[in-house]
């Protein structure tokens, strides 16, 4: 596939692990495009990337990560009570909501930053509802930098196999992350 070989020569040039840095950082506010699609290419491209790819992911989500928390904290009185009184009332919030993060906050924190659960919902949500943010990147980043480190070092690992996956099957599986990601944020938004 002549996009993916683009891809993977394009990846080896230096300032790509930048453009890794800062499409985790969008993935982390707005995008909904798994951070992976973007830290294959250069690990993938060259096995000594892999630890500078690891890094970048991690510090872009955890830049965005602060980025999507304030932008929920900000907007807490204007869109943050939209949302609340559109879709349920602020008593269930104070009562029910809240009380369920403070007691399982750094469970949900987890398996958000480990699964397909679109993480720039939870930290806008953290953020409209004040949860301590400290606990909240210190989790994430943990979580997030762990579930990087894992699919780098598979991709490490077996470059050459991965390698001929992305040429033979990139938009199959592109296509697959982003509707991965899709189905996660309809779960999450209809629980």
């Amino acid at each position: 596939m002549k996009f993916a070989e683009y891809l993977l020569t394009k990846s080896k040039h230096p300032a790509f692990i930048w453009i890794v840095f800062i499409m985790t950082v969008f993935e982390s506010i707005f995008l909904f495009i798994p951070p992976e699609v973007f830290m294959a290419p250069p690990i993938v491209a060259e096995r000594k990337r892999a630890l500078p790819t690891i890094i970048a992911a991690s510090l872009g989500s955890v830049v965005g990560g602060i980025i999507s928390y304030m932008i929920g904290m900000w907007l807490f009185d204007s869109v943050g009570l939209w949302l609340i009184n559109t879709f349920s009332d602020i008593n269930t919030l104070e009562n029910t909501v809240i009380p369920m993060f403070n007691r399982y906050g750094i469970l949900i924190i987890m398996m958000t930053a480990l699964t397909p659960i679109p993480y720039k919902l939870l930290a806008l949500w953290l953020g409209f509802i004040g949860y301590p943010i400290l606990i909240f990147l210190a989790v994430a980043a943990i979580f997030r930098t762990s579930r990087f480190a894992i699919i780098g070092f598979l991709l490490w690992r077996f470059q050459n196999q991965a390698n001929t996956i992305m040429k033979k099957y990139f938009w199959p599986i592109t296509i697959g992350a982003i509707v991965a990601v899709l189905i996660g944020t309809v779960i999450v938004t209809h629980i």
